[in-house]
């Protein structure tokens, strides 16, 4: 599979990744797990390493890479940790707004400084009350001279607290084209982030509340025009969120089959490794099959994105089917595992927290198969890898 999509530098691009994720995540994970908060020094750490620039031009300071190179960047990085994983996804969808909506002085002003590890970005979306109905939100921002005032709340964003420049959609008239997209640097006055709640898994990971309280934002740090910010918030999830939190769950469901065939080789029932038994050999084969279609559906959907082709059904059921299997065979790994399983030195049970994480974000699995069911029935409403092929296609330069 990997010689059909990958080439020999998607190869050395994998492997210095995960020489880094081992060599430098790694011994990081039982003090991550222990906080439960925000690693600013390990998410500042993987930043410096260039790979948010992924999916940004060489010309703005990016590796120009696709987002097949970004699939396995996060694949890798999630193997060892799903929170740094979820943090380099986050920031290179935050990137992903500027790169499409940004005027030419906002491309060369952020995406070097994304490129280089400097600028952590975020994309902030989701209300409380409005859920993943993003028509329902009720944030504003008023125009005054040439300023914005905004005013409102923003729920689940990841790098919430390690970010430093929020890509924050909110509402600047009523209906689908009252909504616009604005740059807010996390200093401004009037900006603040909520407290840190701990969560299930992805510890290490922030994804919080941003507040704005007459926070004022020059009109030059608009995204687009006055009425974009549907096309920069559904854009925005569906060619890069879809795509990015399937890397983050194949890179899990790659830990959960790893340390599941580690732990049936070491373990003995009756004298044999555990893996003897038919049973057990059983699930192994179907942790196996699952993971590789997985994987074939993730790096299928990124190579056409890659190639500028329509894809969205495609990526729509790469997320559905990685997120669905990772959390199915993590459950299936944890019966392997049975009581050992339930102990916080076996990281089966972490696979399993973090698995969970992935199921909401960019939709739920009940929303990927609304939408695969409008293709089915041919009402679909448009194809956002088509509007964007031209920004979408790189070339895979590594």
């Amino acid at each position: 599979m990997d010689g059909y999509f990958a080439s020999r530098p998607h190869h050395q691009l994998r492997e210095r990744v995960r020489h880094f994720a081992e060599s430098e995540v790694r011994p990081r994970i039982t003090a991550m797990e222990a906080a439960r908060t925000v690693h600013h020094e390990l998410s500042r750490l993987i930043a410096r390493q260039g790979w948010l620039g992924a999916t940004i031009g060489k010309d703005y300071g990016g590796m120009g890479a696709g987002h097949l190179a970004k699939t396995i960047i996060i694949e890798e990085l999630s193997r060892t940790s799903a929170a740094m994983g979820a943090m380099v996804q986050a920031s290179q969808l935050g990137a992903a707004k500027i790169v499409h909506f940004g005027t030419e002085e906002q491309k060369k002003t952020w995406l070097p400084a994304i490129a280089a590890g400097e600028c952590l970005p975020t994309i902030a979306v989701t209300e409380p009350e409005s859920g993943g109905h993003v028509l329902g939100m009720s944030a504003t921002a008023v125009r005054d001279g040439d300023d914005y005032v905004l005013n409102g709340r923003k729920v689940y964003v990841g790098n919430s607290h390690v970010g430093d420049l929020h890509g924050v959609v909110v509402r600047t008239g009523p209906g689908s084209a009252g909504l616009t997209a604005l740059l807010v640097e996390s200093g401004r006055p009037g900006f603040r982030t909520g407290e840190q709640k701990p969560t299930m898994g992805l510890h290490g990971f922030g994804f919080g509340e941003l507040f704005f309280d007459n926070c004022r934002v020059p009109v030059e740090n608009r995204l687009g025009e006055e009425g974009d910010g549907l096309a920069v918030a559904y854009s925005s999830s569906v060619l890069y969120g879809r795509a990015n939190l399937t890397a983050v769950a194949l890179g899990i469901h790659q830990a959960i089959l790893e340390e599941t065939t580690r732990f049936c080789s070491e373990r003995l029932r009756y004298g044999k490794p555990l893996h003897e038994l038919p049973s057990i050999k059983l699930k192994l084969g179907q942790l196996q099959s699952r993971l590789m279609t997985a994987r074939l559906a993730a790096y299928h959907a990124v190579h056409l994105l890659d190639e500028g082709m329509e894809c969205d059904a495609e990526l729509m059921n790469a997320k559905l089917v990685n997120v669905e299997s990772a959390l199915d065979s993590a459950r299936n790994a944890m019966e392997v595992h049975a009581a050992a399983g339930l102990f916080t030195d076996c990281p089966i049970e972490r696979y399993l927290r973090d698995a969970h994480h992935i199921f909401a974000p960019a939709g739920t699995s009940d929303i990927q198969l609304l939408r695969l069911a409008e293709v089915a029935l041919g009402t679909a409403k448009g194809q956002w890898s088509q509007r964007l092929s031209a920004l979408t296609r790189l070339a895979p330069a590594l």
